[in-house]
């Protein structure tokens, strides 16, 4: 009887005092899933706040270059204009000849006046970035050149730009007018008689 009376004053035996009961399994499932819930979320979160800052980064960067290059070609319309009224000087300083120029002191005056006009113009083309092309005995370059003219020649590589009609302009690198040039071709082969008729 001794026995009974242990199990009745003690119904949980001490070995099962380890295994939780239902209600606690529960409650135990439901916290391990809202710390995976929260886990997940936290994860989810970080990958956007990741990608928002690597968006943010690229828009900064995207505007400081855009900045620069504003800044590098907003004057292009206006180097255009003024490319014609460097190539009108250049023009009037090659029409007045040496020889009418030792002769006549207005010549020589007027021309002097044109040639440092035209250099002074030049070097500030030259400090904003303005570079003259005159590609005379280079290879033609479709990015830098327009060819208006083939012209046959067996003294120089078919492709070589042989005479130049209009300089070309670059600002910066970037073309603001192609040089009008004439390119050599090879000269085609004489055709041969057909003398067997």
């Amino acid at each position: 009887m001794k026995k009974s009376t242990e199990s009745a004053e003690n119904p949980i035996d001490p070995v099962d005092a380890d295994i939780p009961l239902p209600a606690e399994a529960s409650k135990e499932n439901q916290l391990q899933e809202e710390i995976d819930r929260l886990t997940e979320e936290s994860a989810r979160m970080r990958d956007q706040w990741m990608r928002a800052v690597a968006e943010t980064e690229n828009v900064r960067k995207r505007g400081q270059r855009e900045q620069e290059e504003t800044a590098k070609y907003a004057v292009t319309n206006f180097a255009r204009d003024m490319v014609s009224v460097l190539e009108n000087l250049k023009r009037a300083s090659e029409s007045i000849p040496a020889d009418a120029r030792a002769g006549n002191e207005l010549l020589k005056t007027l021309g002097e006046g044109v040639d440092l006009t035209l250099q002074e113009l030049l070097a500030i083309f030259n400090r904003h970035g303005i570079e003259r092309l005159d590609p005379i005995n280079q290879k033609f370059d479709h990015n830098f050149h327009q060819a208006v003219a083939q012209i046959e020649r067996g003294d120089v590589p078919p492709g070589t730009v042989i005479q130049v009609m209009q300089a070309g302009y670059t600002l910066n690198g970037r073309l603001l007018r192609p040089a009008m040039v004439a390119v050599s071709k090879q000269a085609d082969a004489p055709k041969k008689v057909d003398e067997t008729a």
